[in-house]
């Protein structure tokens, strides 16, 4: 028998105790997410594409897309890029959303690409590098492919994931990558954004087993569509967590609405 996302989901919290996933912000569908300062409010794009509204400022993560989609929400105080892929990195949206000198933080390769002063306003992080923004701690994490008929997607040493300090929780965006033993190490994980397609990051099997072993107390499965028969199923994500006996709370966004 099949069962929806919202039927799992709801199966999940009540056999395990979580709570349910946050009441949608008005108007625009973000979720909310607790933290010591207060509320983030989690705006699902598209694809790979993420607004975080919080108290110390809203966040635009991998904007790509019209300018259109992100009409109504507060405009950028930081902006993050993982990598240089073009369902991660718009040059022409950049320059909009970043205009009057928003900062942009980026891995080395991109700040390359960037034109003028949109490159001037960027912080390139390297893996492993760490910064501060909007005193929000940004820590770049490597991002890359493990499996051998996937290494040309993203080398090892190029791409990033960033691990964010907002108000006393700690908040994982993949970028795009495979389970790697970065992902699996990652400690004390509050808010995890996970990425899962093929062929160029991962199924959900692995995404699975990544994230029971760093066990997020919340995820979201995010960047899940891919070439041809290559999307991955959310739910299916979902219930093989569960099954290793993982208490995370698997949330779902908008992401493809």
């Amino acid at each position: 028998m099949s069962i929806t996302r919202r039927e799992f989901t709801t199966g999940l919290c009540a056999a395990t105790g979580l709570a349910p996933v946050a009441a949608r912000a008005a108007g625009h569908g973000g979720d909310a997410f607790m933290t010591d300062a207060g509320d983030v409010l989690i705006h699902p794009i598209n694809h790979a594409s993420i607004v975080m509204e919080t108290p110390a400022g809203t966040l635009y993560v991998d904007p790509v897309g019209r300018p259109d989609a992100y009409e109504g929400l507060p405009p950028a105080d930081l902006i993050l890029v993982t990598h240089e892929h073009g369902d991660h990195l718009s040059v022409p949206l950049l320059m909009t959303l970043a205009a009057g000198g928003v900062p942009l933080i980026t891995n080395p390769a991109v700040q390359g690409m960037l034109p003028g002063g949109l490159g001037d306003a960027a912080t390139a992080l390297a893996n492993g590098d760490s910064t501060e923004a909007l005193g929000i701690g940004v820590e770049a994490i490597p991002a890359y492919n493990i499996t051998e008929d996937r290494l040309r997607f993203h080398p090892q040493g190029r791409d990033n994931g960033y691990v964010l300090g907002l108000g006393g929780k700690r908040v994982y965006i993949s970028g795009d990558t495979e389970g790697i033993p970065e992902m699996r190490s990652l400690d004390g994980i509050d808010l995890a954004f996970v990425c899962m397609n093929l062929p160029f990051t991962m199924d959900v099997e692995q995404a699975a087993d990544a994230v029971a072993e760093f066990a997020p107390a919340v995820v979201y499965p995010y960047h899940y569509r891919g070439r041809e028969d290559g999307t991955q199923d959310p739910a299916e994500f979902a219930e093989l967590l569960a099954a290793t006996g993982s208490t995370t709370e698997v949330r779902f966004g908008d992401w493809y609405g």
